[in-house]
């Protein structure tokens, strides 16, 4: 029987257990609380993957009120893929971040703080598992909400501003969201996913439908941080908490990325995205200019945060060409993407943290003979940065094998070279700091072992293996994504 409430439980464990930290104020039991709903979820999120694969889609009406009267959670493959991505960030963030916030949130705030972390972990499932277009709109608010103040817990007073700034970009995104699918209400009747699917086909050549279909690309595109309405994340990144950077990098853009996906591919009809408006060229064009120059900009950056949070927006474009590819094998690659840019650079934020921790800085001056002073976090960010380039036996070679593969299957070899000029880019900024850490040396400087707090290093190694483990045998995830485009697109690749 619980079998059957799993996708109701994923969104209503951790909605009821924030108020708990709010009640109990203590940070230990706080973090206590965060812990155990990650547990929780993560086993949750693995139950419900393999439910989704052995026995087919989940659908779930709350409260026994059918759709469209009722709410419906509908999870598939590829939803359940995200969710399990989500889930799994969030548990590994949390063991992270009990020492970590410790040493940057005042005492009497982190229960403030986990409570909004909650809430946003409880927001983005939301999002992920909902069948409903009104209610994506509802959980996108509750993460945004928890996110903005997520952020604003940063020691740096500038996290304010960048708090207000993503604030005010998210409420402009939210709000096109919001009219796109009013126009969809208005012509169809219904905020159903599934009923929408099958009434706006035959509407198709209606202007209504189209416009709807603006909107709300503009306003995820926004959401995904997809070049050039990126310019919320640089600062969000910078600023906010570094436990807070690290759950953001891995998730937030993530499920924004998942609804482009299912609404482009699975709502509209058939072909919208690619003939009717082709919307494919210019969310490729976009993609492409995002993953070189942003990448380039990232060289110029002489704070290690800010250099990863526009990397962080160059691999956002990386997996804008695959759904500019409009096909299967661009589809699955890009939830490829999703999920090792997930492990690899939640382990490089996780990483900055520790030499946070240990220096009291993220500057690249900071990196001076860090390679010797601190060499297990260093190899984190090392190892990140070769997966971010596309070195092999790294998740970022399978994702760039699977997305060149996608453009070759298509004939654009054009395409699979700027991919690659785009990794020598991303190569140029990770040799930086390579150069930096490892090769410049100052003779005055006594040479002083101080590596990261344990507590810090175990969770960010667990990524890193992660990072090393599915470069290595891509079985599994490759398999996955393969399942989730299917699901979105309805063709195999």
């Amino acid at each position: 029987m619980l079998s059957f409430h799993l996708s109701a439980l994923q969104v209503v464990i951790p909605l009821l257990a924030a108020p708990l930290c709010a009640i109990f104020r203590g940070p230990r039991i706080s973090w206590l609380i965060a812990l155990a709903v990650g547990l929780a979820c993560a086993v949750n999120s693995l139950a419900i993957l393999n439910q989704v694969n052995t026995s087919g889609e989940i659908i779930y009406a709350l409260g026994g009120w059918a759709a469209p009267w009722g709410i419906e959670y509908r999870i598939d493959s590829a939803n359940a893929f995200i969710l399990l991505i989500i889930s799994f960030i969030y548990l590994v963030g949390i063991f992270y971040a009990r020492d970590s916030i410790k040493a940057e949130v005042p005492e009497h705030s982190r229960c403030w703080l986990y409570t909004a972390w909650i809430l946003c972990f409880s927001g983005l499932s939301g999002i992920t598992v909902s069948g409903d277009v009104f209610n994506v709109f509802v959980f996108l608010e509750v993460s945004s909400l928890s996110t903005y103040i997520l952020i604003s817990f940063g020691k740096d007073r500038r996290c304010l501003t960048a708090a207000l700034r993503y604030l005010i970009m998210g409420t402009i995104a939210a709000t096109f969201y919001l009219i796109g699918i009013g126009f969809l209400y208005a012509l169809t009747g219904t905020l159903n996913m599934a009923d929408l699917a099958e009434r706006l086909p035959g509407l198709a050549s209606q202007n209504t439908v189209a416009v709807a279909f603006g909107f709300v690309v503009l306003g995820l595109a926004i959401k995904m941080a997809l070049f050039p309405l990126h310019a919320w994340l640089p600062n969000a990144y910078a600023y906010a908490p570094n436990a807070v950077t690290a759950f953001l990098a891995g998730t937030a853009t993530k499920a924004a990325v998942y609804v482009f996906m299912r609404l482009a591919f699975a709502i509209f009809p058939d072909d919208f995205f690619s003939d009717l408006t082709s919307t494919h060229v210019i969310v490729l064009a976009a993609g492409i200019i995002s993953a070189i120059l942003t990448s380039a900009i990232a060289i110029f950056q002489d704070d290690l945060k800010r250099l990863f949070a526009w990397s962080s927006i160059g691999q956002i474009g990386y997996i804008a060409v695959g759904l500019g590819l409009a096909s299967s094998a661009g589809v699955a690659a890009s939830f490829l993407h999703l999920f090792n840019h997930a492990l690899m650079k939640t382990a490089i934020f996780m990483a900055i943290g520790g030499l946070f921790i240990t220096t009291g800085s993220t500057t690249i001056a900071a990196l001076e003979n860090a390679g010797r002073r601190m060499p297990w976090t260093m190899a984190a960010i090392l190892i990140g940065g070769f997966s971010l380039i596309g070195v092999p036996f790294t998740t970022g070679f399978i994702s760039k094998w699977y997305l060149v593969s996608a453009a070759l299957e298509q004939n654009h070899w054009w395409l699979a070279g700027l991919i690659l000029i785009g990794s020598l880019v991303t190569a140029a900024y990770v040799w930086k700091i390579v150069e930096i850490a490892y090769f410049r040396k100052n003779p005055d400087t006594q040479i002083v072992r101080q590596e990261a707090p344990l507590s810090l290093l175990i969770p960010t190694w667990v990524l890193v293996t992660a990072n090393i483990y599915f470069g290595i045998d891509a079985q599994f995830t490759g398999s996955t994504a393969t399942l989730a485009a299917t699901a979105i697109t309805g063709i195999t690749p």
